[in-house]
């Protein structure tokens, strides 16, 4: 089982200097998949499936811990 970097991508994405940079990266991605056997695509997809959750779910903590900052205890 292959274990993907996908934080690697997320944050070099991120910190894209320009819409074509990070394009570019998103093509990365697309071809990694492309050379993947079936087996290690249903694998991919489930482990960004799990990246993506823990990154919402990070998001909306952070949000949630900002914007609570204003509510009364």
């Amino acid at each position: 089982m292959s274990e993907f970097d996908f934080k690697r991508y997320h944050i070099r994405s991120m910190n894209a200097g320009s819409d074509q940079e990070r394009a570019s990266i998103n093509q990365e991605l697309k071809d990694l998949y492309s050379s993947l056997s079936e087996e290690d695509k249903a694998e991919f997809n489930k482990q960004l499936q799990t990246f993506l959750t823990t990154q919402v779910a990070r998001i909306k903590s952070d949000y949630e811990s900002v914007h609570g900052l204003n509510q009364p205890n």
